[in-house]
């Protein structure tokens, strides 16, 4: 591409799945575009072909992220000092936010590390104590962090001369090294949140970003209470990964999506997404649904769909055992059938926007739709179907020393899965009984809980006309008259 020195240049880092549909299959680059910026996309370096011709057009060039070096320079690079700044900041949030999630992670790690880390812990826990109590801890943890700068991308820098750079995390990734370098330079930052738990879940700034967008004021409120962000450098613009549901622009024909899984018209539709995998089984939960439609103990017969998760094609023996379970299950049980997720290549992995129809159909289509408080929740209220939270206990949970499990009975005060509970725009299963119990109660009633779905969904992705990705695009657009600088 040949770069016009007049237009103001922005680059974006791709680095999942997730953040390729945030950014490419959504309005936010177009609007960027036509604003008269240039956009050049950082995302894994093997997939910079396949998604130039996908997405190419003028004004938008792709480069590789150097994925493989930065995470060379995290193993080998101090790399102990590099786990625990990434430990602290992760669980290293206010304590004015709920901490459900950290504090669990916290519990992983020290039943996962090994000796040496074991050794070091009692002295993080009182550094943890510490970060949650104070912001002069936070800010020097932040502080901290910036002596880990590689400059992995010195030449793009002075090949394209950046005005603002964009990551889909502000730095809980890789894309730390990447945004740390931006900021050394006086080059301004500005993250985008890609996920529905993400504030909670990951806490403190991996790098010095000057703005960062978020889905809703709730998840400001997080950022700002939770990780001292300045409430002027929150711009809450929804979610444009979901202007595409709003506008029912993937959705398969049901008689197409039925005939596509071999699925029986006549038979209700029961979906699952597996979820939470890294902390415990899902098969216990696939199993009870799989017996409650292949013995018609239901209200109507019915079917299962199970989705897997991008988590079982991980290179972890547990999951891809479970997958295979599941697979066995229906190939065993009539009724009873199974979809994989899509991978876009690459580091990408199977968080992909290469099957976003299969995922709407599959939502849309559901008479009742099931999983332990995923994402999925909050995408399956915009398609207004039922939906059940499936927390079944499995005794011992994955039974594997140096493990960690934990009942999906226990997390229900985690931030996004009480905002659920409490929402009312579903229902909660914590043995079978009650799940047959749920999901009778909406095979007969399927428009209830409308109205609580509805509130849902405008306060957790805050705009549902489909608007999300112009309004996040001309708010990083408009950044560029903005200077650099702030973060402190």
């Amino acid at each position: 591409m040949t770069l016009n020195p007049q237009k103001p240049r922005i680059f974006i880092s791709a680095d999942h799945g997730l953040a390729v549909v945030y950014f490419l299959q959504s309005d936010v680059v177009p609007t960027l575009l036509e604003a008269g910026a240039e956009v050049i996309v950082l995302s894994d370096d093997s997939l910079t072909e396949q998604l130039a011709r996908r997405f190419g057009r003028p004004g938008l060039t792709f480069e590789g992220l150097r994925l493989a070096q930065a995470r060379a320079y995290e193993q080998q690079h101090d790399r102990e000092w590099q786990w625990w700044l990434g430990f602290l900041r992760r669980v290293g949030s206010s304590r004015r936010i709920n901490t459900g999630a950290t504090d669990s992670y916290i519990r992983q790690v020290m039943v996962e590390s090994g000796n040496r880390r074991r050794l070091f812990l009692p002295l993080a826990l009182l550094a943890v104590l510490a970060l949650r109590h104070s912001r002069a801890a936070r800010r020097a943890l932040r502080r901290a962090q910036l002596r880990y700068t590689p400059g992995l991308y010195t030449d793009l820098f002075e090949r394209y001369h950046p005005d603002l750079v964009v990551a889909a995390t502000p730095g809980w990734r890789l894309d730390r090294y990447l945004l740390r370098e931006a900021a050394a330079r006086g080059i301004r930052t500005a993250a985008v949140v890609v996920g529905w738990d993400n504030p909670s879940s990951y806490s403190l700034p991996g790098a010095p970003v000057d703005w960062i967008t978020c889905w809703s004021a709730i998840q400001k409120d997080e950022l700002v209470l939770g990780s001292d962000w300045p409430p002027e450098r929150v711009h809450i613009g929804g979610i444009p990964s979901y202007d595409g549901y709003f506008r029912r622009t993937w959705l398969i024909p049901r008689e197409a999506y039925f005939r596509l899984h071999g699925l029986d018209p006549q038979r209700k539709l029961i979906a699952y997404a597996c979820s939470f995998v890294s902390f415990s089984p899902n098969y216990q939960n696939v199993e009870a649904l799989a017996r409650l439609v292949a013995s018609d103990a239901l209200a109507e017969p019915a079917q299962l769909l199970v989705r897997l998760h991008p988590n079982h094609f991980w290179n972890v023996k547990l999951f891809r055992d479970e997958a295979d379970k599941i697979r066995r299950l229906a190939r065993e049980l009539p009724h009873v059938h199974v979809v994989e997720p899509v991978p876009l290549g690459g580091e990408l992995g199977h968080y992909s926007g290469e099957d976003m129809p299969e995922k709407a159909s599959m939502m849309a289509h559901a008479d009742v739709f099931t999983t332990v408080y995923s994402t999925m929740v909050v995408e399956t209220a915009i398609h207004d179907r039922p939906i059940v939270s499936v927390c079944l206990d499995v005794p011992g949970g994955w039974n594997v020393p140096r493990k960690y499990s934990l009942p999906l009975s226990k997390i229900g005060n985690w931030p996004t899965h009480l905002r659920f509970r409490r929402s009312g725009a579903g229902k909660v299963a914590l043995n079978e009984r009650e799940l047959a119990a749920a999901l009778n109660h909406y095979l007969q009633n399927p428009q209830a809980d409308h109205e609580n779905r509805q509130r849902f969904i405008r306060e957790e992705v805050t705009f549902t006309d489909g608007t999300a990705g112009r309004r996040t695009g001309e708010f990083l657009f408009s950044l560029l008259q903005r200077p650099a600088g702030g973060w402190e």
